[in-house]
């Protein structure tokens, strides 16, 4: 189950964060800089947990990976609260653009 839901979820980061960067990239100067301090190493980090989760070296593990519930778990838990967070900080910055 976990592993389906990982599996799934992994994209949807993506997606959410190549969306978030294009958005903060189109906000441009001044300000702090969130798609290259942020998101980018994020998508980093998602790209490798997709490359490794459909690795031939895992891809036989599947049974044993439910050991690691926890620790896939923790992964989406991270990635949920940086796109929550960034998607606060967006509206906060659009907010300060308007005035």
């Amino acid at each position: 189950m976990v592993d389906r839901v990982y599996k799934e979820d992994l994209p949807q980061s993506r997606k959410k964060l190549e969306d978030l960067k294009h958005e903060f990239v189109e906000l441009g100067p001044p300000g702090t800089r969130w798609a290259k301090l942020r998101i980018e190493p994020l998508l980093k980090h998602v790209d490798t947990l997709e490359y490794l989760i459909h690795s031939d070296e895992f891809s036989s593990e599947s049974s044993r990976l439910t050991k690691g519930v926890e620790l896939f778990h923790s992964d989406l838990v991270y990635l949920r609260q940086n796109v929550k967070g960034l998607e606060k900080l967006l509206l906060s910055e659009r907010r300060r653009l308007k005035k």
